[in-house]
């Protein structure tokens, strides 16, 4: 896909852009049982796929916001608690990746398959989602879905930034998502969906939202712009469960018949110093004890990675942070201490430098 390329006035990352290269900034206002294995259908799109493209585009990202709030000016979607991904298609070849530039085409070949069959180069924005059998997206499934795939599988699509070739990020999102669902109307399958909005009642679909216990709500401007790479407070999320991510920093002995490990050790970072923020014990698999036991052997360290001595049951082994996971949990005192933290899955698609207060999916 060709894009224009970034200057100072009007900064905006060419596309595709480096993997190392820094975003193009504008300012903005401010689940395992047998199960039978996928076999992936033979397509032109599926070479050797590499795990991370070194060109891509960055999703444009939201902004925490306590409270739900009615504005004729403002849209409201579902917050999908999934895998953001980026899809980029043009007939010959498809990406599809996260965040930060990580390959999902193996991962999720039925949602990378579906996207082919679109009569349309684009390139898309959403989130890839598993839902179990209440038709609610859960996360965990999505991270079991190579071991266990009988539950759908959803690709829902919020917003599209190149049509036929055509950077369409200056354009009001509002009729980006006309030009979506319009684009959208012609595919027959079922995995790719268009992720529809309410406009003005958000607290009205706030309270939607909590009565399907979904994860929380998106609040954006009607006619915002789309600026990749960059937070700005055009997006907010509204959250109804308290998840979040957390770099792991050590884990503990097990104990009594537990192999591998008791908890893990999380925090975040404040700046460039990593704060504690809790240890985790529950959730855990005993294929996940084992997953994250392996990962973490070649990271181990005897320096803690806190400044200041934290408070924990038993000795910790420190490791290096860098694998960052998802947890939940009831609720985060003043110190910062997330309560009763459950994990969740790990976060490939996020490095552990992004892992901050507020930070976004």
């Amino acid at each position: 896909m060709a894009g224009k390329k970034a200057d100072k006035k009007n900064a905006r990352p060419a596309v595709p852009k480096k993997a190392a290269a820094k975003s193009a900034r504008k300012k903005a206002t401010a689940v395992k049982d047998t199960a039978p294995a996928i076999k992936r259908p033979a397509s032109r799109v599926f070479g050797k796929e590499a795990r991370k493209y070194e060109e891509y585009i960055e999703p444009m990202l939201s902004t925490l916001e306590d409270k739900p709030f009615d504005n004729d000016e403002w849209i409201f979607e579902m917050k999908w608690d999934g895998y953001r991904a980026i899809a980029e298609w043009n007939k010959k070849q498809l990406k599809l990746y996260s965040r930060n530039g990580l390959s999902f085409v193996q991962k999720y070949p039925p949602v990378a398959e579906a996207i082919t069959k679109l009569k349309h180069d684009c390139v898309l924005d959403g989130e890839i989602v598993v839902l179990n059998d209440e038709g609610r997206p859960r996360f965990q499934m999505l991270q079991e879905y190579d071991q266990d795939p009988r539950h759908p599988i959803h690709y829902y699509v919020f917003d599209l930034l190149f049509l036929n070739g055509k950077d369409i990020r200056e354009l009001p999102l509002i009729n980006r998502k006309e030009l979506l669902q319009k684009m959208l109307s012609s595919y027959k399958g079922d995995i790719i969906r268009y992720s529809d909005h309410v406009a003005g009642s958000g607290k009205k679909f706030f309270h939607h939202v909590k009565k399907l216990d979904f994860e929380g709500m998106m609040a954006k401007k009607a006619d915002s712009e789309y600026y990749s790479g960059v937070r700005t407070r055009d997006w907010l999320k509204i959250k109804h469960h308290n998840n979040q991510e957390a770099v792991i920093v050590g884990f503990s002995a097990p104990r009594r018949s537990r192999k591998y490990f008791g908890a893990l050790i999380l925090g975040e970072f404040k700046g460039r110093r990593l704060q504690y923020i809790g240890h985790t014990g529950t959730g855990f698999t005993h294929d996940k004890l084992k997953e994250l036991w392996n990962l973490m052997q070649p990271l181990i360290t005897t320096q803690s990675p806190f400044a200041e001595k934290v408070k924990v049951n038993s000795p910790v082994t420190w490791i290096r942070p860098e694998i960052v996971c998802e947890v939940k949990f009831t609720e985060q005192t003043n110190e910062g201490i997330l309560r009763h933290p459950v994990f969740l899955g790990l976060r490939e698609d996020k490095a552990a430098k992004e892992v901050t207060q507020n930070n976004d999916r």
